[in-house]
């Protein structure tokens, strides 16, 4: 039988043994937190859109409850989980490469090679997308090893959270709809790289530089990965 995982205070992160106490169908009350003396997690009563809206707006506590409160939780399918959102993660990703492809080269012409410079094209952006994300998450895992955030993170997975908490790359669709110039991708970086930050704030209760700088190294490791691709793939283009 799998054992349940305790939850947590959304105010202060300290275990709590329940959130609520749910006395019939619709009739709830909230628990408080013993160590802050708050009530542990008001968003059980909110609708997800204020939740959504307190995640935009980088607020801690809605960030604990989404990761221990909801997703951690034994009716939850930890493996499937991670693999969708990796999955989509990853699917964001090539749009992005597509995007800015298009904005600075266009689309590769069947007078230029063919059925060849598209799988050409293919190529290099599955190895562009992997090998930047493979730097990106090497990254967090060193700069977040030692010391004793090795033992928090276990209460959760670090590279479902970070993928998770990338969600603003679902802004990258709104380019289908409108038309942005390609700067706008890097605005939408930005904010992921604020929300990854904030994830590695709370897994690991670090200072708030700290954490900062562990997300610019890692999107810088892998901004600079792909930048240096593409502008590889540019002068073989000249020659």
């Amino acid at each position: 039988m799998m054992e349940e995982k305790k939850k947590r205070c959304v105010e202060c992160g300290s275990h709590v043994e329940s959130l609520y106490v749910q006395y019939s169908p619709g009739n709830i009350r909230l628990m408080k937190c013993e160590r802050c003396k708050a009530v542990a997690d008001g968003y059980i009563e909110c609708e997800h859109m204020i939740l959504l809206i307190d995640l935009i707006l980088h607020k801690p506590q809605a960030y604990r409850h989404l990761l221990f409160n909801l997703l951690d939780q034994p009716t939850v399918d930890s493996k499937g989980l991670l693999w969708k959102s990796a999955l989509i993660y990853l699917a964001l990703d090539a749009y992005r490469f597509i995007f800015l492809q298009l904005a600075r080269q266009g689309w590769p012409s069947s007078s230029s090679g063919g059925f060849s410079s598209i799988l050409l094209f293919s190529g290099k952006m599955i190895f562009d997308i992997f090998l930047g994300n493979f730097l990106l998450f090497a990254v967090f895992l060193v700069m977040t090893s030692g010391e004793d955030n090795v033992s928090r993170l276990k209460d959760r997975s670090l590279v479902s959270s970070i993928l998770i908490s990338s969600y603003f790359k679902f802004f990258l669709l709104v380019t289908l709809v409108w038309e942005f110039p390609s700067s706008v991708i890097y605005v939408i970086d930005l904010f992921v790289l604020s929300s990854n930050a904030m994830v590695l704030k709370v897994l690991t209760k670090s200072t708030s530089e700290r954490c900062i700088w562990t997300c610019v190294a890692a999107h810088a490791t892998r901004l600079l990965a792909a930048e240096g691709g593409a502008l590889a793939t540019g002068d073989e283009k000249e020659k």
